[in-house]
């Protein structure tokens, strides 16, 4: 299933992806931000458990904010499940 999620707190403005019927996270792109960093987050994830990306990704912070581009993935898989 497909999935987009705004993202608040960050320069990216929204997390595109899709889960597979397995639970698999697969086509994650995002809407502005770091285009390099966020790139490499999308090649990282592809396939693995979308589950266990929420769990490694949560929490993670972007300088001074209280959150960041990998945090809010993981807020929009905990959101979609």
């Amino acid at each position: 299933m497909h999935y987009s999620y705004p993202c608040q707190g960050t320069c990216s403005q929204q997390v595109d992806f899709d889960i597979d019927e397995g639970g698999n996270l697969h086509n994650v792109s995002f809407v502005g931000g770091c285009d390099g960093n966020l790139k490499a987050i999308g090649k990282l994830v592809e396939g693995r458990p979308a589950v266990s990306v929420a769990a490694l990704l949560k929490g993670n912070l972007c300088g001074m904010k209280l959150t960041s581009c990998g945090d809010q993935l993981a807020q929009a898989i905990e959101y979609s499940l």
